[in-house]
């Protein structure tokens, strides 16, 4: 099968489009995707649509986002699979830059942020994660000037940062969000899954099932911090290496110990073999 839709390399190609679908008064989505996409991204591009009559999904495996420990070169490359399931999804154009074009000779900028990028969360693990994330973010809206940009709810901290990046340096894009989407057992759908072996994958939705528990405790009354001590337990006794499992202020990722100090987030990270898994939930 061959895709219809139409892909563009270049930001003044992007550009152009854009420019071309806003004479003729149409709203502009964007969808930021670093590709190897899933039915979770798809329903960006569906929400998307709700508030736009252009839906641009873009395709770029963002290397200043990935630490000194992280393999950059290994991270799922699909561009054929992924522009079919755009096709399905009805998306309008694919922007799939190449890093030189992202990144040319001489780049010598880089977005360092505080508040919710510095929650001692997944920043503690990645320190350098989220300047690479606001960076790259930062200028695919600037280049799309789209009206609305879809993000998934997975990495909970990562919207958080970047609706703080939009609303800090004032850009007009407004930053939308969507849903985990899961697989019928609970496990959140990631690009990531894919390494997970056949017994790791049977054993992966304890990480959902033991924050479900959690979030039922908590919400019944139980101290926040029992309840997330037996979460761990039971996660750990599933064969997972956590990273943190933790609840915090939804709004501001604030430490919390209280139920009335909320709304409330958990959010987890752990490691099942050599892959790394995060979700989060609502209490």
């Amino acid at each position: 099968m061959t895709a219809n839709v139409p892909v563009v390399h270049t930001i003044e190609a992007l550009r152009a489009r854009v420019v071309a679908w806003r004479a003729n008064g149409e709203r502009i989505g964007l969808v930021p995707t670093m590709g190897a996409l899933h039915a979770g991204h798809l329903s960006l591009v569906e929400a998307a649509r709700r508030d736009a009559q252009r839906v641009v999904v873009t395709v770029f495996v963002n290397p200043a986002q990935f630490g000194p420990s992280e393999d950059f070169t290994k991270y799922p490359r699909t561009l054929p699979a992924d522009l079919e399931k755009l096709e399905s999804a009805a998306a309008d154009l694919c922007f799939a830059p190449a890093v030189e074009e992202m990144y040319p000779h001489g780049f010598a900028t880089r977005v360092e942020m505080d508040g919710p990028a510095r929650a001692d969360l997944e920043d503690r693990f990645r320190p350098t994660h989220f300047s690479g994330v606001a960076t790259v973010v930062a200028k695919l809206l600037n280049q799309a000037g789209a009206d609305v940009a879809l993000f998934g709810e997975k990495d909970y901290q990562q919207l958080l940062v970047i609706r703080r990046l939009a609303r800090d340096l004032d850009i007009a894009t407004r930053i939308l969000s969507a849903p985990t989407l899961r697989e019928t057992d609970g496990l959140a759908m990631s690009s990531r899954n894919v390494y997970l072996s056949a017994a790791e994958r049977q054993a992966a939705p304890a990480l959902f099932l033991a924050m479900q528990e959690a979030a039922r405790r908590i919400d019944a009354g139980e101290a926040i911090e029992s309840c997330l001590e037996i979460a761990r337990k039971s996660v750990g006794e599933a064969g997972f290496v956590i990273d943190y499992l933790d609840a915090r202020q939804a709004e501001t990722l604030a430490r919390i110990t209280r139920r009335r100090e909320g709304p409330i987030r958990l959010l987890a990270a752990a490691r099942l073999g050599a892959t790394r898994l995060i979700d989060n939930l609502a209490v």
